[in-house]
């Protein structure tokens, strides 16, 4: 015993208890979940008229008198099995939006559908993949000494890929005050688009939700060169949302020119700042709009949902947006493991997080995510289900709902407390394991089920 590590002894000890087949079935149920939260409690279900106990669970009788529940993180780097979840969910989510089901319904896919991408602007020349990199005839080098061009052909995972020409030429500051100020200009660039439409029908702005309701499903991505950049799936549907039809006046062409229409015009200021002055911060001059088919033309629906899916699991180390974690003081930056771009970004949030005129936007709270404070994920209220929703949905199908929530007739009375996260070392190893075997489980019936479908199409 002495010869096994750390991990294996504790490993032995767990596997000993005579409550291992229970706790194995907890492990189980989290997905082998990396980093579970540890509950203790109580939840017990009565008659709401004679008060007599239908049902009761006490976590007294559970290994440890606790119970192991998953820690929801989306990122693949601090938990991969939730974050498989997570992306499976944000899937179905995108893809009701797109398709119907999960109580939408399929008519939504006759609808007038785009899936765009808004660009950040320039906040200096960067290094590009491709076959040269910015050519320049006449050379010349920057205020720094510097050269201003680079004919060099990068490849896409070459290192210099997203980094500045020259990092003092950068513009740190508006670079990171744009991101604080992302989620403002997509609000106004749904407001614009809003009004384009109204506009172009004939209609008063506030007369416009009478009509049709704009619906939508956003992601935010990282670029090379730091920058976020959004994706969204936009629809327009009738006043009523999914159920209903929009006027006959709104078609894709139309939508397509009221995004671009919007995607230029946007227009938000940042507080004045004696160390920065007031900036115009706008959308990138890239504004790309893709008509979604129903007949099959265009980006295809599940691929369009596969994306959006992929994406919302990826962690900071893999899009080069900073660190999954926040940051708590000035020192911790220089240890974080990102490139020298990153690390200035990282930089200028904390000194302009220091700034009374921007204190409002916590720029050292999100100096991890070099200032973008907005989720990754967002969508309009009537564009689909919610995550609540399809997480309610899989614990019922699994038999972990509570059935008798919201039955008539019965209350649940309901008293839990935090009592801890993550494994110890042999239960780390141990839901590894677990989670490896669910894996291969799900790609076993993915192949199955790809076989059966080859089949019936032959």
């Amino acid at each position: 015993m002495r010869q096994l590590s750390e991990a294996d002894r504790d490993a032995i000890r767990i596997a000993q208890d005579p409550k291992f087949p229970r706790w194995l079935e907890q492990i189980t149920a989290t997905g082998g979940c990396t980093h579970p939260i540890h509950l203790s409690g109580s939840t017990t279900t009565l008659d709401a008229t004679t008060g007599v106990i239908l049902r009761h669970y006490d976590t007294r009788n559970e290994p440890g008198e606790r119970l192991s529940v998953r820690c929801r993180n989306r990122r693949a780097t601090v938990c991969a099995p939730c974050s498989r979840l997570h992306a499976g969910d944000t899937f179905h989510l995108v893809r009701a939006g797109l398709l119907g089901g999960k109580n939408v319904p399929s008519t939504v896919r006759d609808r007038p559908r785009l899936f765009i991408t808004l660009t950040a602007p320039s906040f200096g020349p960067v290094h590009r993949a491709g076959e040269r990199c910015r050519p320049r005839r006449d050379g010349g080098e920057c205020e720094h000494g510097r050269p201003l061009g680079c004919a060099t052909a990068h490849g896409p995972d070459d290192a210099l890929v997203g980094q500045p020409l020259c990092a003092d030429c950068y513009d740190y500051p508006a670079h990171a005050l744009w991101h604080a100020h992302a989620g403002k200009l997509w609000d106004r660039f749904v407001i614009g688009v809003r009004r384009h439409l109204a506009s172009s029908a004939g209609l008063v702005q506030s007369r416009f939700p009478d009509h049709a309701r704009l619906s939508f499903a956003r992601v935010a991505e990282y670029q090379k060169r730091a920058a976020v950049h959004v994706h969204a799936v936009v629809r327009l549907d009738g006043p009523a949302g999914p159920d209903d039809e929009p006027p006959a006046c709104g078609r894709v062409g139309q939508l397509a020119d009221a995004v671009r229409a919007s995607g230029s015009r946007v227009l938000v200021r940042t507080p004045y700042s004696p160390a920065i002055g007031e900036l115009a911060l706008r959308w990138g001059v890239q504004v790309d709009t893709r008509p979604l088919h129903s007949s099959g033309t265009g980006p295809d629906d599940d691929a369009v949902a596969a994306y959006v899916a992929k994406y919302v699991s990826k962690g900071a180390s893999e899009t080069g947006a900073g660190t999954d974690h926040r940051i708590s003081a000035w020192a911790d930056i220089g240890m974080v493991p990102v490139t020298d771009h990153v690390r200035t970004l990282m930089r200028t949030c904390w000194r302009l997080g220091g700034l009374p005129e921007y204190e409002p936007l916590h720029l050292r709270a999100w100096a991890h995510t070099l200032g973008y404070r907005g989720h990754i994920l967002t969508k309009s209220r009537a564009y689909s289900t919610t995550y609540a929703a399809l997480r309610a949905d899989r614990a019922e199908h699994e038999g972990h709902g509570e059935p008798d929530e919201g039955v008539a007739g019965m209350v649940a009375e309901a008293q839990w407390r935090y009592v801890g996260a993550g494994h110890t070392p042999g239960a780390a190893l141990i839901a590894a394991g677990v989670a490896d075997d669910l894996a291969h489980n799900r790609e076993l019936v993915w192949e199955e089920r790809q076989g059966r479908q080859g089949a019936h199409g032959r």
